[in-house]
């Protein structure tokens, strides 16, 4: 399907949903204003799953829908009626607009501000040299070594920049494999797959963490040591089954490596105070209960010190990835617009989900949830099933049963992350398949494995631990 035909699909499918009466949509009682989010949301999906343009833009596309056709401020045209019970509720159009400074965007500027200044002052591969020492040469631990300095630098980095961190210090390394060596598979496979395994261990490592903290209030609350408590134990056993995994179809043949990493820890003022506040901020953040700052204003401490002292200039401003900021902002705009509107109640309302076990329910919100991440954006598949599972959570009494609301939306927000098969499921996965190193095939047969072996051991791990995360 080519691009223009995405682009015709992407808004002609939308457009005959809001032309059309709103009786025959299947949801009960469907107000106006409730019946224009469908067609919003609708359009959502498509633009991010097609991309016809950049996934970034349509998140602006859809918070500027927003405020023209359902806020309080709406074009004149579209607020006809609005005294009719059918009409619906508008939304206050300062809520859409306040989810470009929403804390979750808070919360990620703080990350992207500990990344740059981390590659700045070289504190990423310095500590990657450091923590690769103890490993050796044996290609088998290395590998264990490359996976956990992974997996480490993308919970407080960004997946992407950790992924090419690490493929550019491999790149050298694998020359040294032998030539028709299938290990050289496995490490070129490890990078990707322990970035988005990884992500999953803090609230900052990857953007559906932050999209499910956002639904997760009140006495669903998380706090930033709370979630790496039950998280990380989560992550380190899906490393060593990758590990296991990744050694069983791809043996390795040559008998010793040796990795090389150059550089040295810069002795600056700067790079010292870039050292500090990485260590006071992770701190203040795994010590949440202990001084009541919550995640969000932490975020906020290297941000202003990092511009205070110029560490982050100007010119590094321009270096963030506002795309994800945006993208993010977009899909908290959309998930208000279905939670303000009444729109996801009214969807679970009308599905008999009665009808089923509430393990089932949880089970298959989960397989959708996995398998559209495998083609479109984690973020995006977020965006779009979260509201709908908090809704999902919140009326359903038999889901209180097996942990209610934290349980539904932490599965499907692990569900997201594990979405790995493609090349285009993750910006990691796209990066690593341009290296080279492996085949579409090969990152499709792990990926289904990962994502099989991970969705069922989050399903039942967090079914477990459903009644305890409170004393966590």
């Amino acid at each position: 399907m080519n691009k223009r035909l995405k682009l015709y699909l992407a808004i002609i499918i939308p457009l005959i949903v809001w032309v059309m009466p709103t009786g025959l949509i299947p949801i009960e009682d469907l107000t106006i204003v409730e019946h224009r989010v469908i067609a919003i949301f609708i359009l959502a999906a498509l633009f991010w799953i097609f991309e016809p343009v950049p996934i970034y833009a349509t998140s602006i596309m859809i918070m500027v829908l927003l405020l023209v056709t359902v806020s309080n401020q709406s074009f004149i045209f579209f607020q006809t009626g609005v005294e009719e019970s059918a009409f619906g509720t508008l939304i206050q159009y300062q809520d859409i607009m306040g989810t470009f400074a929403s804390p979750i965007i808070m919360l990620f500027l703080g990350g992207f501000f500990l990344a740059m200044a981390a590659t700045k002052y070289r504190l990423d591969l310095n500590l990657a040299n450091v923590l690769l020492r103890p490993f050796g040469n044996n290609p088998k631990y290395v590998l264990i070594g490359i996976m956990g300095i992974t997996a480490l630098f993308s919970m407080f980095m960004s997946n992407t920049a950790t992924t090419a961190m690490m493929l550019a210090l491999l790149v050298p390394v694998l020359g040294l494999f032998k030539l028709n060596d299938r290990g050289k598979i496995a490490f070129g496979l490890a990078v990707p797959f322990a970035a988005n395994i990884g992500g999953i261990g803090t609230i900052i490592g990857t953007p559906p963490n932050a999209i499910s903290v956002r639904y997760l209030t009140g006495e669903y609350a998380i706090g930033f040591g709370q979630w790496m408590a039950f998280a990380l134990p989560f992550v380190i056993i899906m490393m060593a089954f990758l590990w296991f995994i990744l050694l069983r179809l791809y043996p390795i043949e040559t008998e010793t490596i040796d990795l090389k990493i150059g550089g040295k820890f810069l002795k600056n003022w700067k790079a010292i105070v870039v050292y500090c506040t990485f260590a006071v901020t992770i701190g203040l953040w795994l010590l949440d209960f202990l001084h009541g700052m919550n995640a969000y204003i932490v975020a906020l401490i290297p941000v202003a010190v990092f511009s205070l002292t110029t560490i982050i200039n100007k010119d590094d401003l321009r270096n963030i990835s506002w795309d994800v900021l945006w993208l993010v902002a977009g899909g908290l705009a959309l998930g208000l617009a279905l939670e303000r509107t009444g729109l996801a109640e009214s969807i679970v309302s009308s599905i008999p989900f009665g009808n089923f076990a509430p393990m089932l329910i949880v089970a298959f919100a989960c397989i959708i949830t996995i398998i559209m991440s495998n083609f479109i954006s984690n973020t995006a598949t977020a965006n779009l099933l979260l509201p709908i599972m908090v809704a999902l959570g919140t009326s359903l009494p038999g889901l209180y049963e097996i942990g209610g609301l934290r349980y539904i939306v932490l599965t499907v927000t692990f569900a997201c992350s594990l979405g790995m098969a493609m090349p285009i499921s993750t910006p990691p996965n796209a990066l690593a398949f341009g290296s080279g190193f492996f085949k579409t095939i090969d990152m499709l047969k792990m990926g289904i494995i990962i994502g099989a072996v991970g969705l069922t051991f989050a399903y039942v791990y967090l079914y477990i631990l459903a009644d305890i995360i409170d004393v966590l």
